[in-house]
């Protein structure tokens, strides 16, 4: 019989290592009881020390956030199937506060605001997560705006510049093309260079799937990130979602590249908010929403702008969407929106039933920076742009009221009539800043006059795809100087009248001074009603 020995000295200290690594210390936990739960929030008692917007954790793993510190318990909104939390439930304290996964393996996924995957392409595979509510920058952080945003849509990109950092409000009643613009927005970003998060708040999930397929047609998903709480969601999920988008397009910002966030729209966001606030009993304001809600926005739109060198460089770019009704800009929450951000973009109904689109409303459209983030090209053929499209507009609507026209408002008439033309552009069709100089440089010079409006849209596409074919040198110099000078305006001046040899119109034009058709702006069904105007 072989003897054998163990060595009690070694097995003794592996045993001891062993249990100093898997050591457990014991301690006090607070533990609390749901009092009352429903609609997404839950009343809870036992937890003394719980902070303000710390995460508590409720049976089945759903967690919630502390919203409201009372005298004799919190007030929690739950973060997932409030249905499986009730009365008597154990609620424990985390000690931490509301995290939500960043990083690039995000970039072509669509999540709900708490980072859990909706595309069914499988778990993510994230490693770093950051609190969703951050503070903004500060100012020694931040630098001007200056470096555009082209969004490939000619009226804005010409009259309403966007730049790298800023808050550019897209505001209008439904189905005026608020998301359509946003998007064409993303489509128009290359991978790589503007990274995108888009982030819809209580809209149909059919709506979400809808802009999921054109960025995947487009091959623009994988670099986005879609974030969705969906109408059917509770309003805790869709309050927490455009936070969680920004801190998602932050950690891009904080590498030094240039990110952009799409929130569509934040008037459902108030209004979850204001539901949220109304169960918790805060007192109610105007409208009935709280009195923070200047504060909730104005804390989220904030953190975009642009940072110095010695932080990294990178920017963050908002285009908060919000949704007035029948016209109203001056409601409650618009009018918070307009004073935040730095410029808003007015989509008019009344155009777009005319066939406008984007129905960008001159007059009331503006951007803070302007031309401090445009190129020079751009900035001098779109010089006389906007006044001549205002003037053109109010002087249409008073040319409806008579038959006596003077040759000189025929003119501007037969220029602006023109002018709006050219500012149409297809959906999902964004144009690469170059060709959009080319066709308003074509418009303002004057080299539509003479070509009927229905074949406007033909003489565009003609003119780019001379400009391709036989000119490329042209938009590539463009680019590389990012000026209009005199040798280009040359160059572009001998293509046109090269275009124009073998352009054919498909009828006649009708003399300035003989008759003039203009759109009138009272048609309420969408279709384009006209009135002749003679000068006897």
């Amino acid at each position: 019989m072989t003897d054998i020995r163990i060595d009690t000295d070694a097995l003794a200290s592996i045993l001891q290592a062993n249990a100093e690594k898997y050591a457990v210390e014991f301690g006090p936990e607070e533990v609390g009881h749901v009092l009352e739960a429903g609609d997404g929030i839950a009343r809870v008692d036992g937890l003394p020390g719980v902070m303000a917007e710390e995460m508590v954790l409720f049976p089945d793993g759903v967690y919630g956030m502390v919203m409201n510190l009372e005298r004799d318990d919190v007030g929690v909104i739950i973060l997932g199937d409030y249905s499986t939390v009730e009365q008597g439930d154990l609620v424990r304290r985390t000690c931490n506060v509301l995290q939500v996964p960043v990083g690039r393996s995000l970039l072509g996924r669509v999540v709900n605001p708490v980072g859990q995957p909706q595309d069914g392409k499988g778990a993510l595979t994230c490693s770093e997560y950051r609190e969703a509510e951050t503070d903004a920058p500060g100012i020694a952080e931040r630098e001007p705006v200056s470096i555009p945003l082209q969004t490939g849509q000619k009226s804005i990109d010409a009259m309403t510049a966007i730049g790298r950092g800023q808050r550019e409000l897209i505001i209008g009643d439904r189905q005026t093309g608020k998301t359509t613009l946003a998007v064409d927005t993303i489509l128009n970003q290359v991978p790589d260079d503007v990274y995108c998060v888009y982030v819809a708040i209580g809209q149909k999930m059919s709506t979400v799937a809808g802009v999921v397929e054109v960025l995947e047609k487009y091959d623009r998903l994988n670099n986005c990130i879609v974030v969705v709480a969906a109408a059917s969601d509770p309003a805790p999920l869709q309050y927490i979602a455009p936070f969680a988008g920004c801190t998602m397009a932050e950690f891009f910002r904080d590498q030094g590249k240039d990110a952009l966030v799409v929130y569509d729209d934040l008037s459902k966001h108030a209004e979850a908010y204001r539901e949220i606030s109304l169960i918790l009993r805060r007192p109610p304001g105007r409208e009935a929403f709280p009195g923070d809600i200047f504060y909730l926005h104005s804390r989220l739109l904030e953190r975009a702008g642009k940072l110095s060198p010695e932080e990294g460089g990178g920017s963050l770019t908002a285009l908060p969407i919000i949704e007035t009704k029948q016209g109203d800009y001056s409601a409650y929450i618009p009018t918070n929106l307009v004073s935040i951000t730095d410029g808003q973009i007015y989509l008019e109904t009344e155009l777009f039933h005319q066939g406008f689109r984007p129905a960008v409303n001159v007059g009331l459209s503006v951007s803070r920076v302007g031309g401090k983030a445009q190129l020079e090209a751009m900035k001098k053929v779109a010089l006389r742009l906007r006044i001549d499209l205002a003037q053109y507009r109010e002087v249409a609507s008073f040319a409806q009221l008579t038959s006596d026209v003077d040759a000189a408002t025929m003119n501007q008439l037969h220029r602006g009539e023109r002018l709006a033309e050219a500012l149409k552009q297809a959906q999902h069709k964004p144009l690469p800043i170059e060709k959009e100089i080319c066709v308003i440089w074509s418009a303002v010079n004057g080299h539509l006059d003479d070509i009927p409006l229905g074949d406007t849209a033909r003489f565009e596409e003609g003119w780019l795809k001379h400009l391709d074919d036989i000119h490329p040198d042209i938009g590539r110099k463009m680019l590389e100087t990012e000026e209009m000078s005199d040798e280009l305006e040359a160059m572009l001046v001998n293509a046109m009248e090269e275009f124009r040899r073998g352009f054919a119109v498909s009828g006649e034009v009708a003399a300035v001074s003989d008759q003039r058709v203009v759109p009138r702006a009272d048609d309420q069904e969408g279709r384009m009603s006209k009135v002749v105007l003679g000068t006897s």
